[in-house]
């Protein structure tokens, strides 16, 4: 009788443990979600800046800009995971799988309304590096994403998926 009521107990602890990370059908909070792409969204700030600085630094044209900085948000969004999940002792193949099914549809988002506003900002693209349009743009693009991306990301925890799975390696 004292083995169940020890199993029961420990059981209890994980259903809040996930519950508090939005995982095994917890209640997801607007904070988590935030969290979450505000993680997502520092890989791909990383990637886009550089893509946009060496497309632009080079003088490439504006697909090929872009196509740079959004393989280098892929890139670095998903290394910020990668880094997080092997330092728990995950291997690299493992960590690498995880690593895309919590990152894939935050990082095509976000990636899709930051360049969207770039793309359909009048001038935007042709803004060189010294110019307040290339970073009031870039600045507001990234806003932008964050905000349409987190309501994408409390569905996706809420039903077990993406940083949901993520986090499940941190403790």
């Amino acid at each position: 009788m004292q083995h169940e009521t020890h199993v029961h107990a420990e059981h209890a602890h994980h259903d809040e443990h996930a519950a508090h990370h939005g995982h095994g059908g917890g209640k997801v909070t607007w904070s988590m979600a935030a969290q979450a792409t505000l993680h997502c969204l520092t890989g791909c700030a990383i990637g886009e800046i550089l893509g946009m600085i060496v497309g632009t630094a080079f003088g490439w044209g504006n697909m090929p800009t872009m196509i740079l900085a959004t393989v280098l948000a892929f890139f670095f969004g998903y290394s910020l995971t990668l880094r997080g999940i092997t330092r728990a002792g995950v291997d690299f193949r493992s960590a690498f799988k995880v690593a895309l099914a919590a990152d894939t549809l935050s990082i095509a988002v976000m990636e899709l309304i930051d360049n969207g506003v770039i793309a359909l900002w009048p001038a935007a693209m042709n803004a060189t590096l010294g110019q307040w349009l290339f970073w009031g743009s870039l600045a507001l693009s990234l806003a932008l994403a964050f905000v349409v991306t987190t309501p994408v990301n409390k569905w996706m925890i809420g039903r077990g998926k993406g940083h949901a799975v993520v986090h499940q390696y941190h403790h």
